[in-house]
């Protein structure tokens, strides 16, 4: 503020003007020694006594002190401030007050008429009023517990409390609001009911001064308020605030002592309650009663009766060597569950919150007597067998987990029951988890591969002694004789080519295995399935039933034969269906085990949920990569391996080793059908895999193993289709006489001769039947975007291989007949295929088999067909129709006129 000063001036002196008075005015300016932000900060260390005196000094500075946000920083230091509390209030306050305002503006009447109204002009008559009304009303005296600070005594070393009802000071803390603007009232309510007493308990000397013990006499209500003056003790910012909190914290160690002792003297002679009950209430009202229940956890038989429970290792002693038992276990939950369901009533007679005390009682036996239990045996079992550990650690946990959700637990408790069985089961067995799950996937990788291992052994070693049997029954030394003796003749053939060519009537090696009927015998009494079965676990190499034949051939080329027959006759059996079954069943064991961890959840869960996925991919990875994949292999080695021409007998409707290599497909199909069920079943269902991850290793295993199974389908239906064509041409080649298309003219010399069979050809008929069979077996077993290109490259190969065969053949216009109801028949084969691109080659083949139909008089017609493209869709070009024109019989009678016709030598110029 500013304030304005004269000079002095002799008062004998005459006076001045107004502007000289002006001028001699100096002007002072005076300003407050510290700035506001100082004041503040100060005022926050000040005691709540010397903040009403710092209040009354100026307008500006109880301004500061009663500022709202002040006392509220000390209720919420008590825990007695809530703002979402006050933020209701408010929002409560203002919609009263536009309800309010909305119903006066609706029933017309003045804003200031009325008494209760807000004055909004300064009206001096009702000022008048309001001032003699206060005037004449008698003075009250308001409670401290309402008013505040008012009636506060400025000492604070008061004796004699304001208070006359001692049970509105033990209930104070509950009775404050949280209303935005009056902070200051509410702490002054507590203040002047709770600060005499904390300021006499920290003067007092000894325990029995205070005067709050002698306010208050139960023990109840002593516990009460020093639990109170412990909140208050809270907001005490205050020089000394230190040395005044730890006298308290003394009185109330002691007075806790003391009631303690009555509690455990109530607790050896077992008084529920009486003194247990009554004592236990009273330090829950201290501070939550912590005391208590440590005491009462600490001092229970159960921790010293332990060996009435059992012992651990009996589930190893009673069972069988290699095995054990999990009875005994059972039996120790089950009597730990009955001694905890009985403490559950006893301890909900005795603590006022019984589910606290109770699941930290749980907690102690799962520390004390559980895990003292379970580590012992899980360890003895590790030690002793790998499986066995995993048995135990599994059955444990299922027991322990049953044990937990049985328990009769008091009402009350704020987590559930599965939540509490999630926390105990995971603190007793997060210990052993890292170490359980790593051997739980090393145990199945190395089961799987070590089964795997031997079903590959035991096919070699009976491929082994296949050969052996059948290339054990000739001499060799003879074979050797015989091997140099043919390449004498072959170096001294200029002078023994003649006689050998034209005078012997000896048959080479060569001839004698396409014509000798013995050979074929071999071939064809070969075992007609040298592998009757998988070869399942356990199953003994040597079979009832021999792979052999009686007698074992006894030259190498009879020898050779029947072994390569036994290898195609083996294809079928390179993977096993058995062995796949039992590879899920036990990743099916090992991942239930495992699975059961997932509901632990958390980190642990979450290791347990990666490792169920982990045995899923060794699964997939073993069946994959070592045994189908290995399997396929070796069965489009031994597919290109065969050759049509080293067997006599072609009646069947199939090729045999094609014929199994699709049975062999087939077993794949069984086996990813087996891994999708287990992926469906194991991981999808019970959310351990998620199928719309595309990144789930899971799903990703699942997906490689699918593509890695068509692949080798695909490389071995191509092999496949190759062995199916070398059959087809084969056919063609020995069983299609040169009479069908050109049959020797009647005794007459016009058409036929009798008794001609005019429809399709016995070759076709065959070669229909054979692709169709092959085609027919892959449906069901393979997927169709698969089965489409396998039909198609069938078809394309079986054209080509008809065109081929159609430019050997002699056709005459008798013959023609059968060709074009061959070419029809093959016609109606691929119609069947539903594939209309295929289908177009086929048509064309049947236009094209009708030129053979024209007579030769109309050789012009003839050409007429041949030059037309648009005939056969683009299929043939006129020179490759050509070419097959010139394989008809009177080819040379009617070429002359069939050029001219097609080059235009006929035509002259005029």
């Amino acid at each position: 503020m500013a304030s304005y000063n004269r000079t002095p001036h002799a008062s004998g002196l005459p006076k001045s003007s107004i502007l000289g008075t002006l001028r001699a005015t100096s002007m002072v300016e005076s300003k407050t020694a510290l700035p506001a932000e100082v004041i503040v900060s100060i005022l926050d260390y000040l005691s709540v006594p010397d903040l009403l005196r710092f209040a009354r000094t100026s307008s500006r500075m109880r301004e500061m002190v009663y500022d709202d946000t002040r006392w509220v920083a000390r209720l919420k230091s008590m825990g007695l401030w809530s703002d979402l509390e006050a933020k209701k209030r408010f929002e409560d306050a203002i919609r009263r007050k536009r309800d309010a305002a909305a119903r006066m503006s609706v029933s017309g009447g003045p804003v200031s008429a009325d008494k209760d109204g807000v004055t909004t002009i300064f009206d001096a008559a009702i000022e008048e009023e309001r001032r003699m009304a206060t005037a004449s009303r008698p003075p009250q005296q308001p409670a401290a517990t309402v008013d505040g600070f008012e009636t506060l005594s400025l000492n604070p070393n008061q004796s004699t409390s304001p208070m006359q009802d001692p049970t509105a000071l033990v209930n104070i803390l509950k009775n404050v609001r949280s209303v935005r603007g009056h902070a200051r009232q509410e702490f002054g309510k507590v203040y002047g009911a709770l600060a005499p007493f904390y300021f006499d308990l920290v003067q007092a000397k000894t325990h029995t001064e205070p005067v709050v013990f002698k306010v208050f006499r139960d023990p109840e209500r002593q516990a009460q308020m020093l639990s109170n003056l412990h909140v208050f003790s809270k907001s005490d910012w205050t020089d000394g605030w230190s040395q005044r909190v730890g006298k308290l914290s003394s009185m109330v160690t002691i007075f806790e002592g003391a009631v303690l002792r009555e509690f455990e003297q109530g607790y050896e002679f077992w008084d529920v309650d009486g003194r247990m009950r009554r004592y236990a209430h009273v330090l829950h009202s201290l501070n939550g009663g912590s005391a208590a229940t440590d005491l009462f956890i600490q001092k229970h038989p159960i921790f010293n009766d332990r060996e009435e429970l059992g012992n651990p290792i009996d589930c190893i002693n009673q069972a069988p060597r290699d095995e054990i038992t999990l009875e005994p276990s059972r039996a120790f939950f089950e009597l730990l569950l009955r001694k905890l369901n009985e403490q559950s009533s006893n301890i909900s007679r005795i603590f006022p919150q019984p589910a606290l005390v109770f699941w930290s009682f749980v907690d102690k036996v799962r520390e004390d007597v559980i895990m003292e239990y379970v580590t012992p045996l899980l360890d003895v079992a590790h030690d002793r067998q790998t499986a066995l550990y995993l048995k135990a650690m599994s059955g444990l946990f299922e027991q322990c987990m049953q044990f937990v959700q049985s328990l009769d637990s008091p009402p009350g408790s704020e987590i559930s029951i599965e939540d509490h069985t999630k926390a105990t089961c995971l603190k007793v067995f997060e210990p052993h988890m890292d170490l359980y799950l790593q051997e739980e996937l090393d145990n199945f990788a190395s089961h799987a591969e070590r089964e795997v291992h031997n079903w590959e052994q035991k096919l070699s070693e009976q491929d082994a002694t296949v050969e052996s049997f059948y290339m054990g029954g000739f001499n060799r030394q003879a074979d050797k004789n015989d091997f140099l003796s043919s390449f004498k003749k072959v170096v001294m053939m200029p002078v023994s080519v003649l006689p050998n060519a034209f005078g012997s009537s000896k048959q080479t090696p060569t001839t004698t295995a396409t014509t000798n009927p013995t050979i074929r015998s071999s071939v064809i009494g070969a075992p007609g399935s040298s592998r009757p079965q998988t070869p399942g676990l356990g199953s003994h190499p040597e079979r009832s039933n021999s792979p052999f034949p009686a007698e074992a051939p006894t030259d190498e080329l009879k020898a050779k034969a029947a072994l390569m027959a036994n290898r195609l006759e083996g294809i079928k059996g390179l993977f096993s269906i058995e062995v796949a079954l039992d590879l899920v069943h036990v990743a099916q064991e090992s991942l239930g085990r495992a699975a059961k961890f997932v509901r632990l959840g958390g980190q642990v869960g979450g290791e347990a949920r990666e490792q169920c996925e982990a045995i899923f991919v060794a699964l997939v990875k073993v069946l994959g990569q070592t045994h189908v994949k290995n399997g396929f292999a070796k069965a489009v080695d031994h597919l290109s391996r065969y050759n049509p021409r080293e067997i006599s007998d072609h009646s069947q409707t199939g090729v045999a080793p094609l014929v199994m290599f699709i049975e062999l497909v087939n077993v794949g199909d069984i086996i990813s059908q087996m891994i999708d069920v287990f992926y469906e079943q194991q991981l999808a269902a019970p959310k351990i895999a998620d199928k719309n991850d595309f990144m789930d290793p899971a799903g990703l295993a699942k997906k490689k193993f699918e593509q890695m199974l068509d692949e080798n389908v695909a490389a071995g239906l191509n092999k496949g289709i190759d062995v199916l064509m070398d059959e087809v041409e084969y056919l063609c080649a020995t069983t299609q006489l040169p009479t069908d298309y050109n049959p020797p003219a009647s005794s007459n010399g016009n058409g036929p001769p009798s008794g001609f069979d005019i429809g399709p050809t016995v070759t076709a008929r065959r070669i229909t039947e054979l692709v169709s069979s092959h085609t027919k077996m892959l449906v069901g077993s393979t997927e169709k975007t698969m089965l489409d290109v396998f039909n198609g490259e069938v078809g394309l190969r079986l054209f080509t291989a008809l065109c081929k065969h159609l430019k050997r053949q002699r056709i005459s216009t008798e013959g023609a007949v059968n060709l074009i109801a061959d070419m029809t028949m093959y016609f109606e084969y691929i119609r069947t295929l539903r594939n209309q691109d295929l289908l177009v080659y086929f048509k064309a083949l049947r236009e094209l088999s009708q030129i053979y139909l024209i007579d030769a008089r109309h050789a012009k017609e003839m050409a007429t067909i041949i030059a037309d493209g648009d005939r056969f869709g683009g299929v043939f070009r006129a020179e490759e129709v050509y070419e097959y024109a010139e394989r008809r019989a009177d080819w040379f009678q009617v070429k002359r006129n069939v050029e001219r016709a097609m080059y235009g030598l006929e035509c002259q110029i005029m």
